[in-house]
């Protein structure tokens, strides 16, 4: 007879709002195919309380979790090391228990350029990204190490702006060769017309706030251009709507979570998994 074991092995995500947050479905899907007796837990965290829910993880013995809006930052001092990528990025999606310590990754970046991998190679490409938070700091990052030439950063915050903006003319151009600009946010945004990808990494238009309009000139879209949101609910923002109709490719959010959700698992599990299996559970729930 087997041994009786009743212990679930447990990984999380901690966010604040967190409620919208579709990960847990596409990661237990994964973890049932696989045969896997583990648990995705999703748990609203307030700010003040990350150095409490990070000491829960530790003495709950999670394998690791998941940190979303407003977290990325925020964690790395409770983390016990980073990954190279985490730390050019100074942001932490991904949490990896080694032993006794937990270390903080970032698969953010990685799993959008996978995404874009499928329709295009970054290499030479001109990039547009609205936002400059932890997403956009880690698709920045990554897409720049994956070749991308030239980056032009609009955010409402020039001081958040053109810190990323610092980081791809310094610490990353010593990896790549790159260029980056900053634009302040005032009013509709033109797209240049010589842009490649234009890139939402902000939470507008994320449930609930689902008709939310990014305030951007859409007649300067144009269809040679690939048009990439980060959010993942509803797959169908405004933005991929407008993208669409002005005959753009467009990537939706579930893309990108699919493939930063394919790194962790195997970070934590061990497992390959099947990333149709992943992206079936989350059109499932969707609808798409």
């Amino acid at each position: 007879m087997a041994e009786l074991n009743f212990k679930q092995e447990l990984t999380s995500v901690f966010g604040q709002p967190v409620a919208e947050n579709p990960t847990q479905a596409m990661i237990e899907a994964a973890y049932r195919h696989h045969n896997l007796d583990w648990r995705y837990l999703t748990i609203e965290v307030a700010p003040e309380d990350l150095p409490a829910a990070v000491q829960g993880m530790r003495a709950m013995n999670f394998r690791g979790g998941n940190l979303t809006i407003p977290h990325k930052v925020a964690v790395i001092p409770l983390l016990d090391g980073l990954s190279e990528a985490a730390s050019l990025m100074g942001a932490v999606n991904c949490i990896v228990r080694n032993g006794d310590k937990l270390i903080g990754e970032n698969t953010d970046g990685k799993g959008f350029v996978e995404s874009l991998r499928g329709v295009t190679d970054p290499s030479g490409k001109r990039i547009v990204i609205l936002g400059a938070g932890g997403a956009a700091r880690a698709i920045a990052v990554e897409l720049a190490l994956a070749g991308a030439s030239h980056f032009t950063i609009v955010n409402r915050s020039a001081s958040r702006g053109e810190s990323l903006v610092e980081l791809l003319n310094t610490k990353v151009r010593e990896l790549a060769d790159v260029h980056a600009e900053f634009v302040k946010w005032e009013g509709d945004y033109d797209i240049p017309e010589e842009t490649d990808v234009v890139i939402n990494a902000t939470s507008i238009g994320l449930f609930p706030d689902v008709d939310a309009r990014i305030a951007l000139n859409t007649t300067t879209l144009t269809s040679n251009m690939i048009v990439a949101d980060v959010i993942p609910n509803p797959p169908e923002t405004r933005l991929v709507r407008d993208a669409r109709q002005a005959g753009c490719h467009v990537l939706d959010g579930l893309g990108m979570l699919v493939n930063q959700g394919v790194i962790g698992f195997k970070l934590w599990t061990g497992v390959d998994p099947d990333p149709s299996v992943m992206r079936k559970a989350l059109e499932d729930v969707f609808g798409a």
